[in-house]
């Protein structure tokens, strides 16, 4: 029998770390990739107050340069800057729990000096004459020399990762850490929209960003396929509501008649200032766009939380990019709110862009038919005075309301605009009701009956293989088309599927003829939703016809003499 061959143990005595060890491991933990190292040179220069940067990267020297406008660093200050944890942003204790700049450790400049060449040339704006300084692998100037320079900071970091040479060959391809890159830049864009950026690739322009007074005018430009009459912008003051602390909410969200994506790669969340991974507020912003977009479609949607910094703990990740935040359950409620406040129609919605969707829209109309009735049990409650006043003046088709207001005309889609209302209604209340007699189903499988028990309704057995409803949905009880309604809502979904299919076969077809006052009443009950912009299926229901652009159509800007060929 052979004998257990036991491990030798080594022991070794507990010693700390040397120095250089401990600050090259801080140093691979902030700086871990190309875009790291442009986040935290942009985000001090930021911090010093830059309204104008310029980003040189050469992937392929592993080099990179930051040059801003801020306020510069005079030679006192570029002799310590890279030292391990130097930093203007904190003094003491208590100033950790009350973050207001984006940079605050002190590591970012003595890590890149750790994993890299470091040289800073900078001129404060209380100088003639700025300084150049070189640093040593520990932080220290080594040269220092008085330098032409505009005030402002030019920071170059030249073989990044020589002292880690795993590093290089463990990142990703060279086009994927530049796709890090450039979402990086983009990320602080959009929490900083008045700074100019001008982006080069190995000394040739790669991408130029124009500042601008919101984020609104800077997703179109991130965005290519987006215009800016595509988004909605609302910048809510929330008061001193989340533990006593003054707090706001900034919101660019894409329309959902006409913008979306097949991916949540663009629900983005910033707080004071940053970009952060929040999975509950992307699920906030997602849930409350959820019945406005096509089916598996993903809303465009940035998010700017600002609060009392003491409500937050940056002091999480390396990077920043996670934290934690008091009164999350708070702000889901708020961001859900802000949401519904920008999908609501607005008179700014009058000048929107519409008239490149005419041919989309305008289609050969459904032949079936149905009998328009109100049913005043359902209703909710009109205010007298819309946010727009639409005025019902025609039917096209049977199937489009023409409606008329100040600044042109707007189509509206009869069937979809009454589904939504339906819809809201029975999102407010779901009744159900009792009927004799039962109404009597055949042929259901167990997924079918624990379907319609799931959505509360009464079903139990009434023969072989026939079961009895005794309660429905009561926007259904007046049509004779119930079996088959039932028969549709048994087949899967949860109660708001089930809700959004009891307003699209209760609502009008197309097809029906309306007289003026029933279309007046449809489009004063629309206005008044929530989500007035599509149906619960995602369909736009409106297209706006400004007249501006009918104008430019008809060529009315003509001078009458020209348009004759006088």
């Amino acid at each position: 029998m052979n004998a257990i061959i036991k491990p030798r143990v080594q022991v070794v005595k507990i010693q700390p770390l040397p120095p250089e060890i401990v600050t090259l491991i801080a140093a691979g933990e902030t700086i871990d990739s190309l875009a790291a190292a442009v986040r935290e040179l942009v985000e001090n220069a930021i911090d010093a107050g830059a309204r104008r940067l310029t980003i040189a990267l050469f992937p392929d020297l592993w080099r990179l340069q930051v040059a801003d406008n801020g306020g510069g660093m005079d030679l006192t200050d570029l002799q310590v800057c890279a030292g391990a944890h130097c930093t203007s942003k904190i003094r003491d204790r208590a100033d950790l729990w009350k973050i207001a700049s984006l940079g605050f450790r002190g590591e970012a400049l003595h890590s890149l000096a750790q994993l890299g060449t470091l040289e800073i040339a900078s001129r404060s704006s209380l100088e003639d004459f700025g300084w150049r300084v070189s640093y040593d692998r520990a932080g220290k100037a080594i040269r220092e020399e008085i330098t032409a320079i505009a005030p402002g900071t030019i920071v170059t970091v030249s073989d990044l990762f020589a002292t880690i040479p795993v590093r290089r060959s463990a990142l990703p391809s060279k086009s994927q850490q530049l796709k890090a890159v450039q979402e990086t830049i983009y990320h602080l864009a959009l929490c900083y929209p008045a700074i100019a950026w001008q982006v080069l690739q190995n000394g040739e322009p790669w991408f130029n960003l124009s500042p601008s007074p919101t984020a609104k005018e800077v997703v179109p430009q991130l965005l290519k396929s987006v215009r800016a009459s595509d988004l909605q912008y609302l910048n809510s003051e929330i008061g001193e509501e989340i533990q006593n602390a003054k707090a706001g909410i900034e919101i660019v969200l894409g329309l959902p008649d006409r913008c979306h994506r097949h991916r949540p790669d663009w629900v983005k969340v910033a707080i004071n200032g940053r970009i952060v991974r929040s999975p509950e507020l992307e699920q906030a912003a997602i849930a409350a766009t959820h019945r406005t977009l096509p089916r598996d479609r993903f809303p465009v949607c940035f998010l700017h939380l600002c609060t009392d910094p003491a409500q937050i703990d940056w002091n999480r990740h390396p990077a920043k990019q996670e934290i934690y935040l008091h009164s999350m359950a708070q702000w889901r409620d708020r961001v859900a709110e802000t949401i519904e406040q920008a999908l609501r129609l607005s008179p700014t919605d009058l000048s929107a862009a519409g008239h490149q969707r005419i041919s989309q829209v305008l289609k050969a109309a459904e032949a079936k038919s149905s009998q328009y009735k109100l049913n005043p049990n359902l209703q909710v409650a009109v205010s007298k005075s819309s946010a727009i006043s639409l005025r019902a003046v025609a039917q096209v088709n049977k199937t489009y309301i023409v409606a008329e207001h100040p600044n042109g005309i707007w189509l509206v889609e009869q069937h979809i605009a009454h589904e939504r209302i339906l819809y809201e209604e029975l999102l407010e209340a779901w009744q159900l009701v009792g009927i004799e007699p039962p109404l009597i189903l055949n042929n259901l499988i167990p997924a079918q009956i624990a379907q319609l028990q799931r959505i509360n309704l009464e079903i139990e057995p009434f023969g072989e293989q026939m079961w009895a409803v005794r309660t429905l949905p009561a926007m259904l009880q007046p049509r004779e088309d119930c079996a088959a309604a039932l028969l549709e809502l048994s087949w899967g979904g949860d109660l708001q599927t089930a809700q959004v299919a009891v307003a699209c076969r209760s609502a009008i077809r197309n097809g029906t003829v309306l007289s003026l006052p029933e279309m007046q009443d449809i489009l004063d009950r629309w206005q008044q939703t929530r989500n007035p912009r599509t149906c619960p299926h995602g369909r736009p229901i409106y297209l706006p016809l400004e007249e501006s652009s009918l104008a430019r159509f008809f060529r009315r800007h003509w001078v009458i003499g020209k348009s004759h060929g006088i």
